[in-house]
């Protein structure tokens, strides 16, 4: 039996205020949102963002949903189990960093070498908390 090509799609969020999140994740992230939808028989409520380079992320909204995992680290991070932080790849991780962190992200980690040899990394966080590591691979 042949294996099927497989790609990966798109990550979801749960965040608080699904209006706020999708305005900050598409002006932050040059994303642009598709039709917002919910979920039939529930209160669950969504919109995929999309960028033009093909990465997706899936934003919730549930009322009423509780914390979770907000780390201070990527370190923390990963001594829960289960999702911890998304990457994104980009040109300059000092510049994108400064502009993410003027848009109100939240400093985890300044830019600096990454344990990856010839790459430069950081992390920030959105405005719930939610990891977002941002890494150069030159």
């Amino acid at each position: 039996m042949s294996r099927q090509k497989i790609r990966f799609d798109h990550v979801g969020i749960s965040v608080p205020d699904l209006e706020a999140a999708t305005e900050w994740y598409c002006d932050t992230l040059d994303l642009t949102p598709a039709p917002a939808f919910a979920v039939a028989g529930t209160d669950l409520r969504g919109v995929m963002l999309l960028h033009e380079s093909g990465y997706r992320i899936e934003l919730l909204h549930r009322p009423g949903a509780v914390p979770g995992l907000a780390p201070d680290s990527a370190l923390a991070a990963a001594g829960t189990l289960g999702y911890g932080h998304i990457c994104l790849c980009v040109e300059d991780v000092d510049a994108e960093f400064a502009r993410l962190v003027g848009a109100g992200a939240t400093v985890r980690m300044e830019p600096g070498p990454s344990p990856r040899p010839g790459a430069r990394v950081c992390f920030v966080a959105d405005p719930y908390g939610n990891l977002i590591e941002l890494i150069d691979r030159k």
